[in-house]
């Protein structure tokens, strides 16, 4: 089975993939973090931000993570993944009930808010371009199976959030033995 986070920037990703993955693990789960940061500096590091290399990145997350759903192992893919075109690629090449979508719901202003790099604001004063969410479009999922969402200013803890999934996954059955 594979997890996929899909997010905006900046949203504290990889922080509730590790909540996640240690609240599995504490249910005997094997698991696996594909962090998109982290495999753009290996694996993708060829790989700019363009549109088809965008596909092209989560296409190579797709496939890896695959692997690691095939050996049994519960691959958490915690990435920006902006195309809708570009996750149902993705969600196509599992079989059926093993891609879960997980769709961090965190308005703009929060994102931007919680940047420690700046990012944001170096795209708004187009220093970065193509960034998601700026003057690149994000396409929230229309059918995905978690959606987290962020209400008003209060920030939910990423272990909250982490049972909330982990709570779908026992009602669907898959963490059972």
């Amino acid at each position: 089975m594979t997890l996929s986070h899909v997010l905006v920037s900046i949203l504290g990703k990889s922080t509730q993939a590790c909540a996640l993955s240690q609240g599995l693990h504490i249910r005997g789960k094997l698991t696996y973090i594909l962090d998109g940061d982290n495999v753009r500096h290996g694996l993708n590091r060829d790989l700019g931000f363009k549109p088809e290399d965008r596909a092209e990145n989560i296409r190579r997350i797709a496939e890896v993570a695959k692997l690691f759903a095939d050996a049994g192992i519960i691959c958490i893919a915690s990435l920006i993944s902006p195309y809708r075109k570009d996750r149902e690629a993705c969600r196509a090449l599992f079989p059926e009930r093993d891609f879960i979508e997980v769709f961090m719901d965190v308005p703009l202003n929060v994102c931007e808010n919680r940047d420690p790099k700046g990012l944001y604001k170096l795209a708004r004063a187009g220093k970065i371009k193509g960034f998601t969410g700026v003057d690149d479009p994000y396409e929230p999922p229309p059918n995905c199976e978690i959606v987290l969402q962020q209400k008003g200013r209060d920030c939910v803890s990423p272990s909250s959030m982490a049972e909330t999934v982990i709570s779908y996954l026992e009602e669907k059955g898959y963490l059972q033995a």
